[in-house]
């Protein structure tokens, strides 16, 4: 399953969030939640999660990038399920990492789902609006 979309949902006060039901299709009965880039979290499904994790298994140990990466992708991953409403909690190191409060945002990005602090998801949607003629300037040199 692809994941695409975007949906916005709010953190319960007992820290839970409902996940979208059309990711959770995705997802099973859970996935991995780990620390993203650009300032997001990233949930990928078991299946998935095993097939990057043996790519990264495969990075050159020699390279400070790759075990850079390693460690950012793996050091705080975490097993995720769902209860019978379809929400869960993201373990708080993670969601204080990328500063998730309250408001959240679930964006698909074919491969992970992506989960936001909605005001960090604004602000880095806004910077991507004003580069998109730059953006798809370099979809050439990426094969597309």
């Amino acid at each position: 399953m692809e994941f695409i979309g975007t949906y916005y949902h709010t953190i319960e006060a007992q820290g839970r969030v409902a996940v979208p039901k059309r990711f959770r299709e995705g997802l099973g009965d859970g996935g991995i939640v780990t620390k993203g880039l650009d300032g997001c979290l990233f949930m990928f499904s078991e299946e998935y999660w095993t097939e990057l994790s043996a790519k990264l298994r495969n990075l050159p140990i020699g390279q400070k990038t790759a075990r850079d990466f390693l460690r950012l992708m793996t050091y705080n991953a975490a097993p995720i399920e769902f209860d019978e409403q379809g929400r869960t909690r993201f373990p708080t190191p993670l969601a204080e990492s990328v500063n998730i409060k309250k408001e959240v945002v679930f964006a698909g990005t074919i491969t992970r789902v992506e989960v936001w602090d909605k005001q960090t998801y604004h602000t880095y949607f806004d910077g991507l609006a004003k580069r998109e003629s730059e953006l798809s300037e370099s979809l050439g040199e990426l094969g597309i």
